[in-house]
C-alpha cells in the first residue's frame, strides 16, 4: 500500500559539496535552519550577511550593493520606535546609535565582498514575491520595521522582475567569480498575513521565476524543491510547528536529509557521521564528570576530534563544555 506521494531528486554528479566548499546562505528564514545545519556539521559557512531577506529584490539589493563596494552612510538609515534601521537589512541590525549601525553593516559588506570572490555555492531560499515599495523613496525595501504602513505600497513582484532580479544576481556575482554554484530554492513556510490565496500566486511566481533562470544558466544555477517536499512529501500538519505556518524540527531535518542525497559527496556524509557523535558527546551531562567512566569518554572523544582536525584542519570544536 503506497502511503505518501515522493518527490524525485535526481542525485548531482557535479559541483557537489564537501569539507573543501565555501557555502553563502541567503534568503528566508528557512535559510538559517539549512545554515544551522551546516554549521552543526562544522562546514565552512556564512548566514544571511544582512539578516533574514525574504524577497529577491532584497537579496538582489544586497547582492548589487556588496559587489559596488558601496558604503551606507548615516543619512540612508530611518528612525522610528527610538532606533534607527536601514531598510534594506533585517531589525536585527537596527540599533540606537547611528555610527554603529552604518559601522557594522559596512563592515558586512566588505567580509561579504571578500567572501563572495572565494565562495564555492551559494544558496538562496526566496520567501514570497511581495514587497513594499517605501514613498518617499520610491525604492522597495527589504524590511519595513514597524514603521506605519501609509509610508509604503505593497505590490506582488511579476515573474519576468523576478527572472530578471535573480539574473542580476548571478550576473553580478560573475564578475568576480565565475566557478560558483547558485543554489534557489523556496520556502515551504506560508506567508499567511498576506493571504492564502496570495501566499500561493507569490509561491507560484517565484517558482515559474526560478525555473525560467535555470534553464538559462543550466551549469551555474540548480533548483532544490523545498517547498514541494513539504507540499508534496509531508502533507500533513503533524510537520509543522504550532501556528500551522512553519515546517517543525521533524520537517527541517527530513529536507535536510534529502538536501545531502542530493548535493554532498559520499566521503562528506562520512565525516558527517562522526562529527555528528562528536557533537553528541560534547553536549552529554554526565551524572560523575569526575569517575573513570567519564575521564575514558573524554580520552576517546578527543581522540576522535584530533583526528577529525588532522583531516580537516579548519574544523573547531567547543572545547569548553569538556
Amino acid at each position: 500500500m503506497k502511503l505518501q506521494t515522493k518527490i524525485s531528486i535526481k542525485k548531482q554528479t557535479e559541483n557537489l559539496i564537501d569539507y573543501q566548499s565555501k557555502i553563502l546562505l541567503l534568503g528566508s528564514c528557512f535559510s538559517e535552519n539549512i545554515g544551522n545545519q551546516l554549521a552543526y556539521f562544522k562546514f565552512n559557512c556564512k548566514v544571511n550577511p544582512f539578516g533574514i531577506l525574504f524577497h529577491p529584490k532584497a537579496i538582489e539589493n544586497f547582492i548589487t550593493t556588496t559587489i559596488a563596494q558601496k558604503k551606507i552612510t548615516k543619512e540612508e538609515l530611518i528612525f522610528n520606535n527610538e532606533r534607527w534601521h536601514y531598510l534594506n537589512a533585517h531589525s536585527s541590525l537596527s540599533g540606537t546609535n547611528k555610527e554603529v549601525i552604518t559601522s557594522n553593516l559596512n563592515t558586512k559588506l566588505e567580509h561579504t565582498y571578500a567572501d563572495l570572490k572565494t565562495t564555492s555555492h551559494i544558496i538562496i531560499t526566496l520567501g514570497t514575491a511581495w514587497v513594499y515599495r517605501h514613498l518617499q523613496t520610491n525604492e522597495v525595501v527589504a524590511n519595513c520595521h514597524k514603521i506605519p504602513q501609509k509610508n509604503f505600497t505593497k505590490e506582488l513582484l511579476s515573474i519576468e522582475t523576478i527572472y530578471n532580479s535573480l539574473q542580476h544576481v548571478i550576473n553580478a556575482i560573475k564578475t568576480i567569480n565565475k566557478e560558483v554554484h547558485v543554489i534557489f530554492t523556496v520556502s515551504p513556510i506560508r506567508h499567511v498575513k498576506d493571504g492564502f490565496i496570495e501566499n500561493t500566486r507569490s509561491k507560484a511566481h517565484l517558482i515559474s521565476a526560478i525555473h525560467k533562470l535555470t534553464e538559462t544558466n543550466k551549469k551555474k544555477v540548480s533548483y532544490f524543491p523545498s517547498y514541494e517536499i513539504v507540499m508534496d512529501e509531508l502533507r500533513d500538519y503533524r510537520f509543522y510547528k504550532e501556528d500551522m505556518l512553519h515546517p517543525n524540527k521533524t520537517a527541517i531535518n527530513y529536507i535536510w536529509e534529502k538536501f545531502v542525497a542530493t548535493w554532498f559527496t559520499a566521503s562528506s556524509e562520512k565525516i558527517m557521521q562522526t562529527i555528528d557523535g562528536i557533537q553528541k558527546g560534547i553536549s552529554h551531562k554526565p551524572f560523575n564528570a569526575n569517575s573513570e567512566q567519564h575521564q575514558q569518554f573524554l580520552k576517546s572523544l578527543k581522540k576522535k576530534i584530533t583526528q577529525v582536525q588532522q583531516e580537516i584542519p579548519t574544523i573547531n570544536f567547543n572545547m569548553e563544555q569538556l
